[in-house]
Parts: structure tokens; C-alpha cells; sequence
């Protein structure tokens, strides 16, 4: 049984409101779960202390038993010190994809063309 700790979502339509839970990763996001240790309110200001709230000593119990957090919950916990997220890097990301690249390579065929 692989553990994650990630959001389950709350609250209603357009307010959005997350608890962090521990939860078996094949359990529905907002089904069932073991735990809750923390909140995430997306709405609140960002330098807002309740944004975000974690138990920091159970998160590390769980971690310790072999949970592992998603990528968001990831960054609430570098944000608190807990542990260490390596910077994503997708160098390939603002490139456009197949399709563009004919298209612009095809225009620029038929540019060429129309000044000789």
C-alpha cells in the first residue's frame, strides 16, 4: 500500500478550500483517506499565515513510514523547512509543438519563394 499526501478539495463552487490528508494513493482525491494534517485556502493573500496550515510532526511520521507528498504539497513543505524540492526544469516547454513548426516552416517556404 503506497501512501501520498496531497490535497482532497472542500468548500463550494469558485471557493476553493483543501485539506492536506494522508490518503492510499488509490483512494478517489476527495474519497477516503487515514489522516488530515493540514488546510490550504488558495483564496486567502498569499503572506496570509492561515493560507496555509500544516502539523509538521505528523508529516514527518508519516513521511517516515513511507509517505510520499505530491508535487504542490511538495512545495508547502519547502516552504516550511521540511524538506528539500529541486527546481523543475522544461527547457522544451515554450517551443511550439509539431504541427506550428510545419506551419512556420512552411510560411517561411512560401515567403522565400514569393521575393525570388
Amino acid at each position: 500500500m503506497s501512501l501520498k499526501i496531497r490535497l482532497a478539495r472542500g468548500g463550494a463552487k469558485k471557493r476553493p478550500f483543501y485539506s492536506i490528508v494522508v490518503a492510499d494513493s488509490r483512494s478517489p482525491r476527495d474519497g477516503r483517506f487515514i489522516e488530515k494534517v493540514g488546510t490550504y485556502n488558495p483564496i486567502l493573500k498569499t503572506d496570509d499565515p492561515n493560507r496555509v496550515t500544516l502539523k509538521l510532526d505528523r508529516i514527518q511520521d508519516w513521511m517516515k513510514k513511507g509517505a510520499l507528498p505530491t508535487d504542490r504539497v511538495a512545495r508547502f513543505l519547502d516552504q516550511a523547512g521540511v524538506m528539500k524540492r529541486e527546481a523543475r526544469n522544461n527547457p522544451n516547454k515554450a517551443q511550439p509543438g509539431k504541427k506550428m513548426s510545419e506551419r512556420a516552416a512552411a510560411r517561411a517556404g512560401d515567403e522565400a519563394t514569393a521575393e525570388a
